[in-house]
């Protein structure tokens, strides 16, 4: 018998906001230290999350930020520098 398929729980309104606030200084004391964050978000809500952060980090640095989502990792890093995502880049965001 084969396990159940793993059905995730969508974030409350809630929840959605406290994982912002603090996400947000946690990549953008990565991006200081080494110019990048990558993580795991292998849902659509999860991308969009991801986003938020990624362009609430640009905006709290005052940098251009980008974000790269290949429907398993989410990679954001400062804009203009070069990513070794592959071309087939699902989702970008820029601020």
């Amino acid at each position: 018998m084969t396990d159940p398929a793993l059905r995730r729980t969508p974030l409350t309104p809630d929840e959605r906001v406290r994982a912002e606030a603090g996400f947000v200084p946690l990549v953008t004391e990565h991006l200081r230290a080494s110019g990048r964050f990558r993580i795991t978000a292998d849902s659509p809500e999860m991308v969009d999350l991801w986003q938020t952060v990624a362009r609430q980090a640009g905006e709290a640095l005052r940098r251009p930020v980008v974000s790269y989502a290949n429907g398993r990792d989410i990679v954001i890093m400062f804009g203009g520098e070069p990513s070794n995502m592959p071309v087939s880049v699902t989702a970008q965001n820029e601020s």
